[in-house]
């Protein structure tokens, strides 16, 4: 039996330059950082002993004697792909629900892989794996989706990534000391805006328009990542947190679905509250809603949206993780 977790991740600037239908063309560039909600995944070989072949657990649950007949079809795909002959048990929870903008799709996807890849007894990379994740989910499933997840969550920390127009990236973690990385942390509140959407409908609705009609408004977001890294090397956190609502307010001239009225108005009301900016994570339309408060407004802010769910969390480092292989324990008897 093979259980991993993988990180989610809050995405703080330049989210849209990670798109190949963009950066193959302009390059683009992100800040992100992962964080210590995470989802599970356990699986094993399953004896055959039962009148199925295969057990898939998530929200519903799956009985099947064909891999053809599995429902979920990133499951589907990847075990068709693997060409498995066993049968194959899975199990997936999360800290956070699907659909919130935190990266849960791709954080699913780094998973798979990363645990059926152990469970056939093989390791792999940080770099091998944030690659197979990308392929899988951009070439063979053909979703509609950026490449900054798949490496985040494959790598963990809170990280610049590079992607060029030749299709390479890099990636470069901020030189920021653990007192540094708790006051950024602490100014920082998520909150969930109890609205869902799927990422790749609100993503089709304007990702192939950034190269024309959207181009001047993706430059700018692009240009966002140049004034953040700067701020965060001069330690000007409050500037950074203002920024947060700049990028927002030109994220949202990309298109219509990004907000809704609803989210407008969870905006007003958080910068009402004190925060100095904020911006609604993922692709939009819903999902996690962050916001950056000052700890001398803190109590105010929490007081104001005490009929909100806040989400605590604190930035991770270790990215895609084993955390147990059954294997490994009985030769180690």
């Amino acid at each position: 039996m093979i259980i991993s977790k993988t990180p989610y991740r809050i995405s703080f600037f330049g989210g849209g330059t990670d798109y190949p239908q963009w950066y193959l063309k302009n390059g683009g560039e992100v800040i992100s950082t992962t964080i210590d909600k995470y989802l599970y995944l356990t699986c094993r070989y399953l004896p055959p002993f039962f009148d199925y072949k295969h057990r898939i657990v998530w929200k519903f649950l799956e009985r099947t004697k064909n891999i053809k007949d599995i429902k979920h079809k990133p499951v589907r795909e990847y075990l068709r792909y693997l060409k498995i002959k066993k049968g194959i048990e899975l199990h997936y929870d999360g800290d956070l629900p699907a659909q919130s903008g935190m990266g849960s799709s791709s954080s699913f996807i780094v998973g798979l892989i990363n645990t059926l890849t152990e469970l056939r007894g093989f390791k792999l990379t940080k770099s091998e794996l944030s690659k197979k994740s990308l392929n899988f989910e951009q070439n063979i499933l053909k979703e509609v989706v950026g490449s900054q997840d798949q490496i985040a969550c494959s790598y963990g920390g809170f990280n610049s990534i590079k992607f060029n127009k030749s299709g390479k990236y890099s990636i470069n973690n901020f030189d920021l000391s653990p007192i540094d990385i708790q006051k950024l942390n602490g100014d920082l509140v998520l909150v969930y805006s109890n609205q869902s959407r799927r990422a790749h409908d609100i993503a089709n609705s304007y990702v192939f328009n950034l190269n024309n009609q959207k181009k001047k408004q993706m430059l700018e977001i692009q240009n966002f990542v140049i004034t953040a890294k700067n701020f965060l090397k001069e330690k000007k956190f409050e500037d950074f947190g203002y920024l947060l609502g700049e990028s927002w307010e030109k994220k949202k001239e990309l298109g219509k679905k990004i907000s809704t009225p609803y989210i407008d108005l969870l905006y007003k009301k958080g910068i009402k509250s004190g925060a100095l900016g904020g911006k609604l994570l993922g692709a939009g339309g819903g999902g996690m809603f962050l916001f950056y408060v000052p700890k001398n407004i803190r109590e105010k802010f929490l007081f104001d949206f005490k009929k909100n769910l806040i989400i605590p969390f604190s930035f991770e480092t270790d990215g895609s993780t084993i955390i147990f292989n059954s294997k490994d324990r009985l030769s180690k008897r």
